[in-house]
């Protein structure tokens, strides 16, 4: 039995299509990962500012 070209040429696009797929969706989530700790590094500043305020008012 031989299949037809374009039976390979669609089999082809769907591996491709879930490989990059796969890649885009490792991309995005390392992406949000690094965003989500520099958010957290910023609120770490604005916290450690604040209790330093915090002492600075209360010290005098």
């Amino acid at each position: 039995m031989t299949l037809p070209i374009w039976v390979f040429a669609v089999a082809a696009g769907i591996l491709i299509s879930a490989y990059m797929a796969v890649k885009t969706g490792k991309e995005e989530r390392q992406l949000e990962m690094e965003s989500i700790e520099r958010e957290g590094e910023i609120y770490i500043k604005r916290l450690e500012r604040e209790r330093e305020e915090r002492q600075k008012s209360f010290g005098s």
